[in-house]
C-alpha cells in the first residue's frame, strides 16, 4: 500500500506538466502567427528569426510536458530553463506563457515535487561503491 502512494504524482507535479502543455501548444500558435505576420512586411522579413523562438520554445514545452505527462515513468529533471524562456516570453506579448513560467518555478521548489523528481530519477540497483584507497597502509613491507 505505501508503494502505490509514494508512486503516486504530487498535485503540482501534474500542474506543471499540464500548465507546460498548454503554454507549449500557445507559443507554437504565437510564434506561428508571428512569423506569418512578420513574413508580410519586408522589415519582418528580416526580424523572422526573432519571430521563430516562440515556436522553438513551443517544441521544447511540448516534449518535457509530455515526458512529465507519461505513464510510464522516464527520468527527467526540473527544468527551470524552460520556466525561464517561459518568463521572456512576455517580449512577445504572451502574458499567459509568463504567467506559466513563474508558477514553475514556484512549484518546482515545492518539497513533494523535489521529492517525486528526486523518486523518478533513482536508478534502482545502482549504489556508488567505495573507492579504495592506494595509500599503500595496508600493505606493508612491499
Amino acid at each position: 500500500m505505501n508503494s502505490s502512494l509514494s508512486n503516486q504524482k504530487p498535485g503540482l507535479f501534474t500542474a506543471i506538466a499540464v500548465m507546460t502543455l498548454v503554454s507549449g501548444v500557445t507559443n507554437l500558435f504565437w510564434g506561428f502567427i508571428a512569423s506569418a505576420t512578420a513574413l508580410s512586411t519586408i522589415v519582418g522579413v528580416v526580424c523572422l528569426p526573432i519571430t521563430i523562438l516562440p515556436t522553438i520554445l513551443g517544441i521544447f514545452e511540448i516534449i518535457y510536458a509530455a515526458k512529465l505527462l507519461s505513464t510510464q515513468p522516464q527520468p527527467v529533471q526540473p527544468s527551470p530553463s524552460i520556466a525561464v524562456f517561459q518568463i521572456l516570453t512576455f517580449m512577445y506579448g504572451n502574458i499567459f506563457s509568463m504567467v506559466v513560467g513563474i508558477l514553475n518555478l514556484i512549484f518546482f521548489n515545492d518539497q513533494a515535487v523535489r521529492e517525486y523528481f528526486a523518486r523518478m530519477n533513482h536508478v534502482p540497483g545502482s549504489t556508488p561503491q567505495p573507492a579504495l584507497s592506494d595509500g599503500g597502509s595496508s600493505v606493508e613491507g612491499h
